[in-house]
């Protein structure tokens, strides 16, 4: 994880075995800044040790990465380096977001030891992958995570105002996660460049180019160094063993015969003595390598859908930064935009240029969406308590408390809130005093949002049961799916529809509780339905959001996204929004499923969009509140 010091002809790591003393590893147990618990190590590296931790502000288990700088070096050049290169690697991550870029949490100093906390990345890194698999890995995994190394490089080298060098690029910097995400790791090293300036020598040897010994660090290379990877992967022969700048004495595909002319081409380009030889850019490196995938038709996914162009083009109107992430889904209300967030606090934006109008304090996280009547907010907290808050001054105006933190999200009807708890009740509260109307145990906790209509309230709770309950606490029917119902219910036709994290969307007669179908996903959903005519619409843990048939149970069409969609969509127009965990906001065709564009957070979606004047309001757990022009 630590990086190495290149000399004219040589390269020596910065803390030589022989300096090391034995580091005392932080026992599993120790708490840090009162807020990190550390489980175990996960890796060492000469400059620094990376553990397993948990993070204790979250009533959930947040697994995060603490890596611990480890300062042994004598000389006090390498000792200073050795700072810069760990407060270097804070300050990169911080301006950076990609999904294959770790998340940065935190970075705190501890009298003189410094610590980063940042994403935790699980899986194996690509020198283990390759050490491990019998044979040669195959082509099609390689142009596939090729081309995924290309795109992070792009995003670094095009950042503004001056490109971002990453300098280490190599196997072991690369991580691959066990839902095949690839994650790139250790920037210790990385350098924002600025042309005519020679910097400190830095890199691995045999894996960086010739200019990079003489203290240049142009985005060339990072190219040189992908190809490096490439030619590892390919052939199995450790650059790093072998005399620097003699892959041309180790042909690819004399080495390995199954790989095609043509990428054997792009990996000798890129590793061009010369760096005027080598590709332009990362980007043509790319096409290049998208080419060979369409033409073999290896990955079809890289075809003439794709649309990234028109994602990029994507930008927000504004963006809003709170304290901690944004989980719930925001509510408009006359030119204001209402959203909660994990930093315990309610927050009222303009809605058309996000400026800060006001925030109002609760005493523990919010994921619940904000209600308004009578031109108040009404919002749940995890402090166990509904607020019910001025928009003019963000006073309060009553608060009810329930015995359990408040996930669900308030449903106002008849003049009374009808919202879940924790505490397994759900509750009925005057809207205009706060006195509790009805209180109505149903056995397990409430965390979706109750559908009222006609006098009739639906609720689903964590145990899987789902009710139909009169305005006087009477069970009119009730239903059990195999595990919790998150997902909240919503009614069409007589038909109500939910789903369960028993990997069911159900659709229920709404009078009597009998089963009119089921539709199965391949994993459980928190995610809640919506209906646009004769179909109804559900993310997935499974990475899918699915278009189902209302009548007949028939799946219509399914988007595949890079991760879990907790997220629930929301039909606009023409059109389907909704937000993954893989970090985007989809906009999605909703007859046909095809994707019109994304646009690419910081953090995972969870939230839901809100859409208004053309306008997408929504969450990301980067801690900012987008908005999006559709």
């Amino acid at each position: 994880m630590g990086g190495s010091v290149l000399e004219t002809n040589r390269i020596t790591n910065l803390f030589p075995d022989e300096d090391s003393g034995s580091d005392e590893l932080l026992q599993p147990g120790t708490i840090l800044e009162e807020r990190y618990m550390i489980e175990g190590v996960v890796g060492t590296g000469g400059m620094s040790t990376v553990y397993s931790a948990r993070d204790l502000r979250f009533s959930v288990v947040r697994p995060v990465a603490v890596k611990e700088m480890i300062n042994r070096a004598r000389d006090d050049f390498l000792r200073e380096t050795a700072v810069s290169m760990f407060e270097r690697e804070a300050n990169v991550l911080a301006l950076l977001q990609h999904p294959a870029i770790p998340k940065i949490h935190d970075y705190f100093s501890i009298g003189t030891q410094s610590y980063l906390v940042m994403e935790l990345i699980q899986g194996q890194n690509l020198e283990n992958i390759i050490s491990q698999t019998q044979g040669f890995i195959s082509e099609s995994q390689v142009i596939t995570w090729a081309i995924e190394l290309c795109d992070v490089l792009e995003y670094l080298h095009n950042q503004n105002p001056q490109p971002t060098v990453f300098r280490d690029m190599k196997p072991a910097n690369v991580m691959i996660t066990p839902n095949n995400r690839l994650v790139l790791v250790d920037f210790g090293i990385a350098k924002v460049f600025q042309g005519g300036q020679k910097g400190t020598m830095i890199g691995t040897e045999g894996y960086s180019p010739p200019e990079q010994y003489r203290g240049e660090a142009t985005p060339s290379v990072d190219i040189y160094a992908l190809g490096a990877t490439l030619h590892h992967m390919l052939t199995r022969k450790d650059p790093r063993i072998e005399t620097p700048f003699t892959f041309s004495e180790r042909p690819i595909r004399e080495i390995n015969p199954s790989i095609s002319i043509e990428l054997e081409a792009i990996v000798n380009t890129a590793l061009q003595y010369n760096a005027s030889d080598r590709f332009k850019d990362i980007t043509t490196m790319k096409v290049a390598l998208k080419k060979i995938a369409r033409k073999t038709g290896i990955l079809p996914m890289y075809g003439a859908t794709e649309t990234i162009g028109v994602s990029q083009a994507i930008k927000p109107i504004w963006a809003f930064e709170c304290e901690d992430e944004v989980r719930g889904t925001a509510t408009y209300h006359e030119g204001m935009i209402y959203v909660g967030a994990y930093d315990n606090n309610l927050y009222a934006l303009n809605a058309a240029t996000g400026e800060f109008i006001w925030k109002y304090p609760t005493e523990g996280g919010i994921v619940s969406k904000p209600a308004v009547f009578d031109r108040n907010i009404y919002i749940g907290s995890e402090d166990e308590r509904l607020h019910v808050v001025s928009p003019h001054s963000a006073h309060t105006i009553w608060t009810y408390y329930s015995e359990g933190p408040i996930r669900s999200s308030p449903h106002i009807a008849d003049r009374h809130v009808f919202i879940g708890s924790d505490d397994a009740h759900l509750h009925i509260i005057n809207a205009t005093t706060g006195r509790r109307a009805l209180k109505i145990d149903l056995g397990a906790p409430i965390r979706s949002t109750p559908f009222v209509s006609n006098e009739l309230i639906y609720i689903g709770v964590e145990n899987g049961e789902f009710f139909c309950i009169d305005f006087q606490g009477r069970i009119k029917w009730r239903v059990r799916a195999k595990r919790a119902i998150t997902s909240s219910p919503v009614l069409s036709s007589d038909v109500i529809y939910y789903g369960s994290v028993d990997g069911t969307l159900y659709a229920v007669d709404a009078k009597t509780g009998w089963g009119i179908w089921r539709f199965r996903m391949n994993r459980g959903t928190i995610s809640s339905p919506c209906i646009l005519d004769n179909t109804v619409f559900i993310g997935s843990a499974d990475g899918n959001i699915y278009a189902v048939d209302t009548r007949s149970s028939k799946e219509l069409w399914r988007f595949v996204t890079d991760d879990q969609v907790s997220s629930s969509p929301m039909i606009y127009k023409d059109s389907l929004y909704i937000g993954g965990v893989d970090g985007n906001v989809y906009c999605i065709d909703h007859k046909t499923g095809r994707l019109r564009w994304k646009y690419e957070t910081g953090g995972a979606v969870v939230s839901s969009p809100i859409i208004h004047n053309d306008i997408v309001y929504i969450g990301s757990t980067d801690h900012r509140l987008y908005a999006l022009s559709v």
